[in-house]
């Protein structure tokens, strides 16, 4: 059974900083692509960034390409989205979620994964 579960959400303010956390277990982790995706009421879920299993290779959506890096520690099967220079506009639940078995890049579409944690709020004020 696959459990996801992010951590560090919270409230900031524009500029700010925040370093989200999700911890993984039930797979190899080491074997797989993570992705970070963000939702607001009203939208659909958005692309944020993703890394491959390695650690080799990461892809960002081009909101945050710059502001945001996304890593990974296999050894504590866990990986990071460190965000930066925060705006208004990152406010959302962000979700990191475990690429399917086929997945070997770092999948921007939902379709390429297949567990999902429960989601972490970061509000960012103006």
């Amino acid at each position: 059974q696959v459990q996801l579960v992010e951590s560090g959400g919270g409230l900031v303010q524009a500029g700010g900083s925040l370093r989200l956390s999700c911890a993984a277990s039930g797979r190899t982790f080491s074997w797989y692509v993570m992705g970070w995706f963000r939702q607001t009421p009203g939208k659909e879920r958005e692309f944020v960034s993703a890394i491959t299993g390695t650690g080799r290779y990461t892809n960002y959506a081009d909101s945050v390409k710059g502001r945001f890096t996304i890593s990974r520690d296999n050894a504590k099967n866990t990986v990071y989205l460190e965000m930066n220079s925060l705006k208004p506009e990152d406010s959302a639940i962000y979700y990191c979620a475990v690429a399917r078995d086929s997945i070997s890049y770092a999948a921007s579409t939902q379709s390429a994964y297949d567990y999902w944690g429960q989601g972490t709020q970061v509000t960012v004020s103006s």
